[in-house]
């Protein structure tokens, strides 16, 4: 596959894996019922802000790696800006795994669901299926990143250039007779 189709589908896995994080949060915060408060949702509405911020920073390299790929293709800056797309994303699949869907915090999503009754039962479930929503656009976009390295792998694989160098040089010897001529050549540092 070409350069900038690979780059530009890494950055549109992005931007869905962004939508469904939005939703999710919309669902943490504004759809949480008002009788009452919970530090859980203050924790997964800080544990979203944070995803979102490494996902803006992520999304801003993966641009910047599709532009270096773009008319005139800097392989060099491209790698570049792939490196910080890629460890800003691996920190989110980190982050994700650790603070939202590990099996703790969604035991500790339905309890709050079980000890709250009511509308906290419905919110828990809306909110344990945007956390399982987020799954298949971080595979996405997992995906997508693996294919960018693997187009540039290959054109630094078709650009290789080998430089062999041997050196020849020049000898320049002068024969003098007289031991006075050789000594006054000596003296202006030629020999």
């Amino acid at each position: 596959m070409p350069l900038e189709p690979t780059f530009r589908e890494l950055f549109s896995q992005l931007r869905k894996l962004q939508d469904t994080l939005v939703a999710l949060r919309l669902t943490v915060v504004e759809d949480k019922p008002l009788a009452g408060e919970a530090a859980l949702v203050d924790y997964f509405e800080d544990t979203i802000l944070d995803l979102m911020g490494l996902l803006e920073e992520s999304l801003k390299a993966a641009r910047a790696a599709q532009k270096a790929v773009g008319q005139s293709p800097d392989l060099n800056a491209a790698r570049r800006a792939l490196t910080i797309c890629q460890q800003r994303f691996h920190r989110i699949e980190q982050q994700f795994a650790a603070d939202l869907v590990s099996y703790e915090k969604l035991k500790d999503l339905a309890g709050l669901g079980h000890a709250r009754r009511g509308e906290w039962m419905p919110w828990a479930g809306s909110v344990k299926q945007g956390i399982e929503q987020c799954r298949e656009p971080i595979e996405a976009a997992r995906t997508a990143l693996a294919a960018c390295w693997e187009e540039i792998a290959e054109r630094v694989g078709m650009t290789s250039i080998s430089v062999h160098s041997t050196n020849i040089g020049q000898k320049i010897v002068s024969k003098v007779d007289d031991r006075a001529d050789r000594a006054e050549l000596v003296r202006e540092g030629i020999t």
